[in-house]
């Protein structure tokens, strides 16, 4: 569900890969579109400006500087692909006290490995980095306690029949929960996420629970908390020399570390602060991809967005629009509706995600909205009239990159073979013992809308 749309791991990639691994398939595929040639590395952007008469060419001029020289060059377009992930945020604002502890304080960026670290340790920020470092260093360390503000829902890799939990987050449940009453559909996500355990149980429940924040990844959290190795906590207070003392009073005394897992803000110092927005999280972006407001079309911002789904097809997808649009095979509305559909997002999105949350999609509709732009979106009707089988894959099976090559601009002749062994090529990593053959979810998959038109048969 990671890969890009034409271009499939290799076969005994695992479902859950190492960084290297990644970086190797991103590597491997960009000498396979021989790509590299095109890439000038170690070369920071200092600003881009648009041109004289950016009105009517659309043209940027973009300063780059590499080994202390400065170099101007005026490009057609730019992309913005600096992603979410910039700048670490350690909120030492709204934390009374930071400046007299005594311990070591830094943010999980520069945490590499758990060796160093025998003592007590606090680690502010209940995310998927928060999380994994508090597990890892439960191993090592005296003791781990982990902060958090709001709590958070945590879910495992490992879902029913020991699938990966993307192969059963499938279009059709999608589809019902955007759709179903909002009190049935806020029932069955919370009923969903505490499946595997009671959350209030573990001091981990969200405190607003319908909403549809990403959820935290981790296997070991719920075990880790079971045998005491980590403890919750509510946000931090205020700081004295040696201890943090939590909302509810309590105190951790003598801590050794304090890691903060508190997120990432995002900017773009290289632009006039005119072309692109930025306040209190929130990004004005037609889709969150065009700023709205130029005279062409020519930028765009690739990655800015936070989902349930994966980053490589989601940005994947955002170029192939973007590209289109840049080169004018596609069309933008007008201002007037641009503006009115960030509005209406905004506050569609502060009503799931909540505030904390602007940049934040539904992915599965966030997929289908900006493929229906370039016509790479598959008609699920004619797909049933002229393909039933590929159609059952597409519509009760998961949101798979492939589906977006099967009509379109860019459509892959290979992309239909690939939804339809998805299911294989996700065991074939762990098939290094073969003792059966492989029965895919089906049943359990169908029972979820059998339940859901069940329930609106009984409001009709």
């Amino acid at each position: 569900m990671t890969c890009f749309s034409d271009f499939p791991f290799p076969d005994g990639f695992p479902n859950f890969m190492h960084h290297s691994k990644l970086q190797e398939y991103i590597t491997t595929c960009a000498k396979e579109k021989n790509l590299l040639k095109y890439i000038q590395f170690k070369t920071p952007v200092s600003s881009v400006n648009k041109r004289p008469d950016f009105s009517v060419t659309g043209q940027w001029d973009v300063t780059t500087e590499k080994d202390g020289k400065q170099e101007s060059t005026i490009f057609d377009a730019v992309m913005i692909c600096s992603g979410r992930h910039v700048y670490p945020n350690i909120p030492k604002k709204s934390l009374a006290g930071l400046k007299h502890f005594k311990g070591k304080y830094f943010h999980s960026q520069e945490y590499r490995e758990p060796g160093i670290f025998k003592g007590k340790i606090l680690v502010i920020g209940l995310g998927n980095s928060g999380c994994d470092i508090a597990v890892e260093l439960s191993r090592t360390a005296e003791q781990v306690i982990i902060s958090s503000r709001s709590g958070s829902w945590v879910m495992s890799r490992v879902w029913d029949d020991g699938y990966p939990w993307d192969l059963l987050f499938v279009n059709f449940e999608n589809f019902l929960q955007n759709n179903l009453p909002k009190a049935i559909s806020d029932w069955w996500y919370m009923k969903r996420m505490n499946s595997e355990f009671k959350h209030e149980n573990y001091g981990l429940m969200p405190l607003d629970g319908t909403l549809r924040k990403e959820p935290v990844f981790n296997d070991e959290l719920p075990p880790r908390i079971l045998c005491g190795t980590v403890s919750i906590k509510p946000n931090v207070k205020q700081f004295t020399e040696t201890s943090a003392i939590f909302e509810d009073g309590t105190m951790f005394e003598a801590s050794d570390f304090v890691i903060f897992a508190t997120g990432y803000d995002y900017a773009y110092p290289f632009l006039d602060e005119s072309l692109i927005k930025i306040k209190n999280n929130e990004i004005t972006l037609f889709k969150s991809i065009f700023p709205p407001l130029l005279e062409k079309s020519t930028m765009t911002v690739i990655g800015l967005v936070q989902s349930l789904g994966a980053v490589i097809p989601t940005t994947e997808l955002q170029a192939r629009w973007a590209a289109r649009v840049i080169k004018g095979t596609c069309t933008l509305p007008s201002v007037e509706d641009v503006m009115c559909d960030i509005d209406e997002k905004i506050g569609k999105k502060l009503r799931w995600f909540g505030k904390s949350k602007t940049i934040q999609m539904d992915y599965v509709t966030y997929m289908d909205e900006i493929a229906s732009f370039i016509g790479a979106k598959p008609n699920i009707l004619w797909l049933f009239l002229t393909d039933p089988k590929l159609a059952l894959e597409v519509f009760f099976g998961p949101c798979s990159p492939y589906q977006f090559r099967l009509v379109g601009p860019g459509k892959w002749p290979g992309a239909r073979n690939a939804i339809l062994t998805q299911w294989d090529q996700a065991l074939k990593p762990m098939k290094t013992r073969v003792v059966g053959s492989r029965q895919k979810p089906c049943l359990k998959l169908l029972a979820v809308p059998i339940l859901f038109i069940g329930v609106l048969l009984m409001l009709i």
